[in-house]
């Protein structure tokens, strides 16, 4: 009896030790799950819960019927595309980039550009807009060295302020992302893997062919991913280069939500970010399933 009572106490102190440290570990997750709750969880509930709901607060599925039908299925394809063109067009120039700057450069060069992109990856709305609207737009300053130099881009049809222009003002943000994404991969390729092709006859190039491309696809597939989920988000950029007249599911949203257009329409809007949080999900999945597989060789 003494035993067995001893016993069970003896497993009772470790469980209440166990179960407090437990909870001093959880004690300084408070703040951050109560923001969490109140910042992301919340709101999103409340999204999903009225783009079910119709104009008369009724369940149904009628928002979602409508998002299938122009313009907002347009709005869909033309951010789908966006995002596309801009992951392609970022992801190859900027892995050559992180490339170049992670085989070649010195220590105090990749530090320099990495900060310098991670400061022009943050960079996006109004200012952005405004840049390129004075180096690159009607009478911008590039565009003045350009005509001096015999190339008029306007005439060709271009135009800053349409389709093709928030591609290329998306790029100024893109392609620093991908050098700092893509670096780490490039970073993890040993010089014993190098050495050792070497050693067994292989030439640079082959080695890249064989060995060091294999290996990076996963990661460069995994942050063309991520470009894509931002290039497909982006928001104030967009809306301070178009002023809402290209159909982006985020600028429709926009638009719905403060009722400009259409009175009682706003649940329609919360049915389109629901939209956009599943397509956005169909890439970060994948990204995130990848770069974990990816990490077991970085490592």
């Amino acid at each position: 009896m003494i035993n067995s009572y001893g016993s069970s106490k003896g497993v009772s102190r470790k469980g209440g030790t166990f179960a407090r440290r437990n909870l001093i570990i959880a004690l300084p997750l408070i703040p951050l799950i109560a923001y969490l709750a109140f910042f992301f969880f919340w709101p999103m509930v409340m999204v999903v819960t009225d783009s079910l709901k119709n104009n008369d607060h009724h369940w149904s599925f009628i928002n979602f019927t409508t998002i299938t039908h122009k313009p907002y299925s347009t709005a869909f394809k033309n951010s789908i595309l966006l995002g596309a063109l801009s992951a392609l067009f970022a992801s190859i120039p900027g892995a050559i980039f992180a490339y170049i700057i992670e085989v070649r450069g010195s220590e105090k060069l990749k530090g320099f550009v990495t900060s310098l992109s991670g400061v022009l990856a943050n960079t996006g709305g109004v200012p952005l807009a405004f840049m390129f609207i004075a180096t690159f737009g009607a009478q911008g300053s590039a565009i003045k060295i350009l005509k001096a130099l015999g190339i008029d881009l306007y005439s060709g049809g271009f135009t800053l302020f349409s389709f093709t222009g928030i591609v290329f003002v998306y790029l100024y943000f893109q392609i620093p992302l991908m050098v700092i994404i893509f670096s780490p991969a490039l970073h993890s390729i040993r010089n014993e893997w190098r050495d050792a092709a070497k050693n067994l006859g292989a030439t640079p190039r082959k080695f890249w062919r064989t060995i060091g491309v294999p290996l990076l696809f996963p990661s460069f597939t995994a942050s063309f991913l991520l470009l894509f989920a931002s290039g497909f988000a982006a928001y104030a950029t967009a809306r301070a280069m178009t002023v809402g007249n290209i159909a982006l599911v985020p600028l429709v949203i926009g638009t719905l939500v403060d009722g400009n257009v259409q009175v009682d329409q706003a649940n329609v809007g919360k049915s389109l970010a629901v939209g956009m949080v599943i397509v956005s999900a169909l890439a970060m999945i994948p990204y995130l399933i990848i770069q974990r597989r990816a990490r077991r060789w970085q490592q």
